[in-house]
């Protein structure tokens, strides 16, 4: 079961153009909730508080426990928009959940034991994480916080799959059903190879070089080369 994170919101009642920019002004955060069969409501939510609990990885995907004056509403993160250039929350769209009604939600992959795979240890490759979250469909209570993936036995130029994700009770993986081909590779341990491209560079500077210099000489008055005299006599008529 994910963990449970409480946002304190107050009601948003200035619905006017320019609204959510006296509200970012103030160090709030304009959002919405909407879903579970209720009309969408506007909420604000102070920002350093926001910024706070998305230190935790955790909190994209949580049941998060909305909290308007003294009522209570479970929600989970749907959007999240950010600043391009601050540190700054623009907008946040929450999603209402019930207990009986199922959910999808992307979650984290976790890698174990990464630096104790067979293929680092024995055959000096890397992990490359191909993959670092993946939706699935659950009902709110069975909500994972992250999959764990252990890669110890993995070996060099092996791969690990989405079906290879252990699942957690009651938690599905809804890109398995589409066939083979959304069966992709999560994670695999390569050699990684350094490719060295100073020399490829000199040889086509000096094809530059060389072109330029031969352009120099033709522009100052130096014919080409003449073609070397055939042995052959030319035909009498």
């Amino acid at each position: 079961m994910a963990e449970k994170f409480d946002l304190i919101a107050e009601n948003r009642e200035d619905m006017v153009k320019g609204a959510s920019r006296r509200l970012r002004r103030k160090g709030l955060v304009p959002a919405i909730i909407y879903g579970a069969g209720r009309p969408p409501r506007a909420l604000a939510f102070d920002h350093n508080k926001v910024v706070k609990q998305l230190e935790n990885e955790s909190f994209y995907s949580s049941v998060l426990n909305v909290k308007v004056g003294d009522k209570s509403q479970a929600a989970i993160v749907k959007d999240l928009q950010r600043h391009p250039a601050k540190r700054q929350i623009m907008h946040i769209d929450l999603q209402r959940i019930v207990e009986d009604e199922v959910i999808r939600m992307n979650v984290p992959i976790h890698l174990l034991n990464k630096e104790e795979a067979v293929g680092v240890k024995e055959g000096g490759g890397k992990v490359s994480h191909l993959i670092t979250d993946i939706e699935v469909v659950c009902l709110p209570k069975d909500l994972p916080e992250y999959l764990d993936v252990d890669v110890a036995e993995l070996e060099l130029d092996e791969l690990l799959y989405i079906s290879d994700i252990p699942l957690p009770e009651g938690v599905e993986i809804p890109a398995l059903a589409q066939g083979p081909e959304a069966n992709r590779p999560i994670v695999s341990i390569h050699i990684i190879k350094e490719v060295v491209i100073e020399e490829e560079e000199e040889i086509l500077e000096e094809g530059i070089e060389a072109e330029a210099v031969e352009g120099e000489e033709l522009a100052e008055g130096e014919a080409p080369a003449e073609e070397a005299p055939s042995d052959e006599k030319p035909k009498e008529e």
